[in-house]
């Protein structure tokens, strides 16, 4: 997963509340499971006219906020099905990073395990960022700091646990959280294998039985 420290980009505004994980990515879309090419399907139901022409209507159609790195939403984001094609697809189309007033509980924590950050602040903050995103102005997270530094130059906190900020500082997902943990696994292994070394004995293959006899000839 990759490490996420500090990110410079566009934010795009899309001040709607409720978008649920269907409108992220309608569910025609959840056949593969592979991580890479979902982001042709983001918002595909927003994004597209009913002949497959884009709507540039919709943000993420227009410059500059086709290259956004960030988005900025309203409230309860990401609620719906626990699809993690979710974040896949933001993430396949460069969004690293959400800020919205709050979260569905599953989509922040697949979020989190994906390497994107969501950001939960307070609805003035939100409001304020949208109006100042408009016009296409970068904004920076600082996630060493915990900060989001606006256009204007002002720094604004945000709050994050501790885990779930080591884990995307280090770009640790839960293979990576298991695989720190190398050493202590190798030296159980070892101690198991004296104790019981039974468990890690390969069975025997069971003899194979003998062929049926052939009929006698009538």
């Amino acid at each position: 997963m990759e490490k996420f420290t500090t990110l410079t980009g566009i934010a795009a505004p899309l001040p709607m509340v409720n978008v649920d994980t269907d409108m992220i990515i309608p569910k025609q879309y959840l056949k593969t499971i592979k991580r890479t090419g979902l982001g042709k399907a983001l918002f595909a139901e927003m994004r597209y006219k009913p002949d497959g022409k884009l709507d540039f209507a919709f943000i993420l159609n227009r410059m500059p906020f086709k290259d956004a790195k960030i988005l900025i939403a309203g409230a309860n984001f990401g609620c719906g099905s626990s699809r993690e094609h979710a974040p896949w697809a933001l993430l396949d189309f460069g969004i690293r990073a959400i800020i919205a007033p709050s979260f569905a509980d599953i989509f922040f924590n697949n979020c989190l395990k994906n390497g994107m950050l969501p950001i939960v602040m307070g609805e003035r903050d939100v409001q304020e960022m949208t109006r100042e995103a408009q016009d296409g102005k970068e904004f920076t997270i600082d996630l060493e700091r915990r900060r989001v530094i606006r256009p204007n130059g002002a720094p604004v906190p945000f709050p994050i646990d501790d885990f779930g900020r080591h884990c995307l500082l280090n770009g640790l997902d839960d293979i990576g959280l298991t695989l720190e943990k190398t050493a202590d696994i190798d030296k159980f292994e070892d101690e198991q294998r004296k104790t019981q070394p039974w468990l890690y004995s390969a069975p025997k293959a069971e003899a194979a039985a003998p062929a049926a006899a052939a009929p006698a000839a009538s």
